[in-house]
């Protein structure tokens, strides 16, 4: 009688932790701007929410054949996730222009570095001249 709460109460908590994970790659998947990013952040909430969720089904169900299919899904969703992955952050990496265009705004000097897509080096551009870009005056 004790084993059986025992059991329960791990696949409980195995069950929230996995739908913990996936709530969280929910939000990560929609926080994000661009394709690479959000593809980081639901591989990651699909591979450990799934483990866990399946996991908790193991430990309910029991050591028993069931158990060691469900351990086989778990291991062909880890060998199938990061090669699909893999697949379509090449083929956003080969149709995407804008992927070389990296900006980062540092918070104390207001400097922006952009790398360069031709030249392949860093170059550092002030707000000043990175506002009269945007307002059309320069040509």
């Amino acid at each position: 009688m004790t084993g059986e709460w025992i059991r329960f109460v791990l696949a409980a908590l195995c069950m929230a932790l996995g739908l913990v994970f996936m709530i969280s790659a929910v939000f990560g998947v929609n926080r994000f701007h661009h394709a690479l990013n959000r593809m980081h952040a639901a591989a990651l909430g699909d591979t450990l929410g799934i483990l866990f969720v399946i996991l908790s089904l193991i430990i309910m169900k029991g050591f028993s054949m069931d158990s060691l299919k469900l351990s086989m899904v778990i291991v062909f969703f880890w060998v199938a996730s990061p090669v699909s992955g893999h697949m379509i952050s090449r083929l956003e990496a080969m149709t995407d222009e804008r992927l070389g265009e990296i900006s980062v705004l540092e918070k104390n000097n207001g400097i922006r570095v952009q790398m360069d897509d031709q030249a392949s080096m860093i170059r550092e551009v002030s707000d000043k001249k990175r506002k009269k870009k945007k307002g059309g005056k320069n040509r």
